[in-house]
């Protein structure tokens, strides 16, 4: 399974921060996949945001929860995430992820997002 993160790098404060992970070798769709976001600001560790299963269903971090949606598109074999009113605390790494029954853990290289005016 490879997976891609793409969309904007740049983003302004209290907009919308929207990414798409693009998957090949791989249903989104296949049983006991867990589709998620991570991101890595500067100088921390992993925050896990939230993910998407198999048959559709969504999770959030509690502390991102009012702000995130993760959706998918499975025409397209994507899953993408919106993050709003983005602060420069957003400012990270975001990549996307996936797991199957905790065996299998395939990431995307990441994408830089810095929210600045």
């Amino acid at each position: 399974v490879q997976l891609q993160e793409s969309g904007p790098g740049l983003v302004k404060p209290s907009q919308i921060l929207s990414l798409t992970c693009t998957v090949s070798g791989g249903s989104i769709t296949t049983n006991y996949y867990y589709w998620s976001w991570i991101r890595q600001s500067p100088g921390k560790g992993l925050e896990w945001i939230g993910d998407i299963n198999y048959s559709g269903s969504t999770s959030y971090s509690p502390s991102l929860k009012i702000r995130t949606s993760i959706s998918r598109d499975t025409s397209k074999n994507q899953f993408t995430l919106q993050l709003n009113s983005v602060t420069p605390e957003d400012t990270a790494v975001y990549y996307c992820n996936a797991v199957l029954a905790s065996v299998y853990d395939y990431w995307g290289q990441g994408t830089q997002v810095t929210v600045s005016s």
